[in-house]
């Protein structure tokens, strides 16, 4: 096998968008805000880790992300504790049109449009 593991994975965001996306990166999903290097920060946007997984968020103009459906999915302990959470913070709740049976699941757009799921961890498929 030729793949050993994910190593980050970029979404984008409108520069208009820009803070919003890090407050929601940072505070709503709580993730580990990382530096980036010196070359690229004047490019705007932050790095995040969750696990051993990094997160980039990057500017580009008209990113189109509320057209696409590809998606990060996250794993949390308890789906309807986080659900309340993230309702606190006004963020729209997408239920499951397509339930898959024994994956608990939901989904949700972040402030630049970039589909995210969020499913239970205890869910059969994890």
């Amino acid at each position: 096998m030729w793949l050993n593991t994910i190593d980050h994975i970029q979404v984008t965001s409108s520069p208009e968008a820009e803070d919003a996306m890090l407050f929601f990166y940072s505070k709503v999903l709580g993730l580990t805000e990382i530096p980036k290097p010196e070359t690229i920060k004047a490019n705007g946007g932050a790095w995040y880790v969750l696990g051993n997984i990094q997160i980039h968020i990057s500017t580009e103009q008209n990113p189109n992300n509320t057209a696409s459906r590809r998606h990060i999915c996250y794993l949390v302990n308890d789906l309807q504790a986080f659900q309340e959470h993230l309702r606190s913070h006004s963020v729209e709740i997408i239920l499951d049109q397509r339930p898959i049976p024994g994956r608990d699941r939901f989904f949700l757009r972040d402030p630049a449009g970039n589909r995210i799921e969020i499913a239970e961890a205890n869910s059969i498929f994890s």
